[in-house]
């Protein structure tokens, strides 16, 4: 019987985690995913147009499959789903930053070379984020604007929770040297600056943050981070 276009990728992804795992991104290649797969370069490509789209994918999927993240995505819209938001992604890139996760602090070092680069993997992963959880911030910030605890901005939706992912990565990058680019202070107390800083930029009033975000962030994470850093 002739295999559906859906089976053979996800035969592809399978293959690609394991030479991903053993080899790395740089040590692994499309002909050796190909390779590991049963299959011809040719047909990965109508696939995957590359490496890093291949990557991107099952970055993705797994960030789907971590039963905490789809709790959060299946939470009500509302400002308070959207400071669990916000308050998680700042938590989970600081704890990669620290070396919570070497696995997570490797993907975040190859998605700053991209940039760097040619930014193709970059820009696979930031469409995956984005069909990941940008409808869900629009939908809770529309929401906590609704009920008078955002203010609307200019700035597309959009936009915000790209400023604030970059906000985040960016002070992450800092902490990843031994010694840290910028003392900014203890881990918890960046958290908390982060968080409040991100909070009021995307429009929140500072009743909303302290309504919701000191039992945020009492909360212990689940497990180590192991979602898409980028």
């Amino acid at each position: 019987m002739r295999m559906t276009s859906d089976l053979r990728r996800q035969l592809i992804l399978g293959a690609a985690k394991r030479c991903f795992a053993r080899h790395g991104y740089a040590g692994t290649t499309t002909k050796s995913v190909a390779a590991a797969a049963a299959i011809s370069e040719a047909l990965l490509f109508k696939h995957f147009p590359s490496k890093a789209a291949l990557y991107a994918d099952i970055l993705a999927e797994e960030c789907e499959a971590d039963p905490d993240f789809e709790l959060l995505l299946g939470q009500e819209p509302s400002t308070a789903t959207l400071v669990k938001l916000m308050a998680g992604m700042v938590r989970h890139f600081l704890g990669i930053a620290d070396g919570l996760n070497d696995e997570e602090e490797q993907r975040l070092r190859l998605m700053v070379t991209s940039h760097l680069e040619d930014g193709e993997f970059a820009r696979f992963l930031y469409t995956k984020i984005d069909d990941l959880i940008g409808a869900k911030f629009v939908q809770c910030l529309e929401g906590a604007v609704t009920s008078g605890e955002a203010v609307r901005s200019a700035a597309a939706p959009r936009d915000l929770f790209w400023f604030a992912h970059h906000t985040v990565l960016m002070a992450a990058l800092t902490r990843l040297p031994s010694t840290p680019c910028v003392p900014y202070g203890t881990a918890a107390s960046l958290e908390r600056q982060l968080s409040e800083f991100i909070l009021r930029g995307i429009g929140l009033t500072d009743a909303a943050i302290a309504c919701y975000l000191d039992h945020e962030l009492s909360q212990p994470p689940a497990r180590p981070a192991t979602a898409e850093s980028a």
